[in-house]
């Protein structure tokens, strides 16, 4: 079965959160959904990465379940930037890759979402090498360090867009399966990541999957099993939901 180029998937960033991502896209290929173009911010970046460079599902769910933090951060030496440094994301990419490939030549498209500082805009990665998409993607302000590309400082794309459809529909998609991680004690700060998600539901163009992390860990690993879990429901019960809905067409 082939790739569909115009399908989109948009993969949001939260930390651990982003073990949830592996039990969507596990949904996804028991349903023979194969977006061809795939997106994400900050640790959906990392998974967006996986699946568009041809990672089989069951290396990627091993990956998360075997996740540690020093494969994408180390204590910086010179903490000018951020406490901890991203070049250990350049080394695990080479131990899964052999090399450090280049976007441009995956099976499928993909763009990892960083953050402007000077312009405070998204930045789509879709070329060059991997490690620095990912190394952009994930600088959280204050705790990695930003990384410096064509004359820009690039850091976390989550501060102005953790849920990248956009960047999914500046590659292609015309029609975007977008996971937002999600939490029912999300304060007054996310209102307009809220009144986004409002936007997002009445699309007709969009399949939006919210996982629950209520009460689930966001910063240790201890929790992969039950975000990997609770991805798989909440991609099964937003797919079902598509299916009954007489204005979103998730097939070409």
């Amino acid at each position: 079965m082939s790739d569909d180029t115009t399908l989109g998937l948009a993969l949001g960033g939260g930390g651990a959160f982003g073990a949830a991502h592996v039990g969507v896209l596990q949904v996804l290929a028991e349903r023979g959904l194969r977006p061809g173009i795939a997106t994400g911010t900050s640790s959906g970046a990392l998974i967006a990465a996986a699946y568009a460079a041809g990672v089989g599902l069951d290396d990627i769910e091993r990956a998360a379940l075997g996740f540690r933090w020093k494969w994408i951060a180390s204590w910086s030496l010179r903490p000018r930037w951020g406490l901890l440094d991203t070049h250990a994301v350049t080394r695990s990419v080479h131990r899964v890759f052999g090399e450090d490939p280049l976007i441009e030549n995956f099976s499928r498209r993909f763009g990892a979402v960083a953050t402007d500082l000077r312009t405070r805009r998204a930045v789509i990665l879709d070329e060059g090498p991997l490690s620095t998409a990912l190394r952009s993607s994930i600088a959280v302000p204050g705790l990695l360090p930003p990384v410096r590309r064509h004359g820009a400082l690039l850091m976390d794309g989550g501060m102005v867009d953790n849920v990248p459809v956009s960047a999914a529909r500046a590659l292609g998609a015309t029609r975007t399966i977008v996971v937002r991680l999600h939490a029912k004690w999300e304060n007054v700060r996310m209102m307009r990541t809220l009144t986004r998600t409002a936007d997002l539901l009445a699309d007709p163009s969009v399949v939006l999957i919210q996982p629950e992390m209520e009460r689930m860990a966001q910063w240790t690993m201890g929790d992969v099993p039950r975000l990997i879990a609770e991805g798989r429901r909440a991609a099964t019960e937003a797919l079902d939901a598509a299916l009954l809905r007489d204005d979103v067409i998730l097939t070409a």
